[in-house]
């Protein structure tokens, strides 16, 4: 299976996804650091969020198979700039999460995906596990 690095702001929900592909139990926890795991690596949405730690994100990108660029659909604009997966030379995933958020607006994060240069996009309630089979099928298989 595939390993995965996943990108996103603060309470996008990269940490409750990491917990959701391998297994565990749902708990509320703040990441403080980067968690690298059998075949998830959960990042701080503050490595997004603060330019001069940005650089590790993209140290990480290569300990990775595939990049995950995690958007929950409530959230009210894009940390990813267009065409952002170029930077890259690893499969770039991007990631729709919190679907089942009444306020949430998966159309429109899924539009911040496709212009960040994600051809490839799952949604996600990493609460109740929806799509997050898909997920793991697509680490497998590709």
């Amino acid at each position: 299976m595939k390993k995965i690095v996943l990108m996103g702001r603060s309470e996008a929900g990269k940490t409750t996804l990491t917990q959701a592909l391998r297994g565990e139990a749902i708990t509320y926890k703040k990441t403080q650091y980067i968690n690298n795991y059998d075949v998830v690596i959960d990042t701080p949405g503050e490595y997004m969020e603060v330019k001069r730690l940005g650089a590790a994100l993209a140290l990480y990108s290569y300990e990775a198979d595939v990049v995950g660029l995690l958007v929950a659909s409530n959230e009210p604009y894009s940390m990813f700039p267009p065409n952002i997966t170029c930077m890259v030379n690893r499969d770039v995933i991007g990631i729709v999460s919190k679907i089942g958020d009444e306020d949430g607006r998966c159309d429109l994060a899924e539009q911040w995906l496709k212009n960040s240069g994600c051809s490839h996009i799952f949604f996600v309630d990493s609460i109740t596990g929806e799509g997050v089979d898909e997920i793991l099928k697509y680490l497998k298989n590709n």
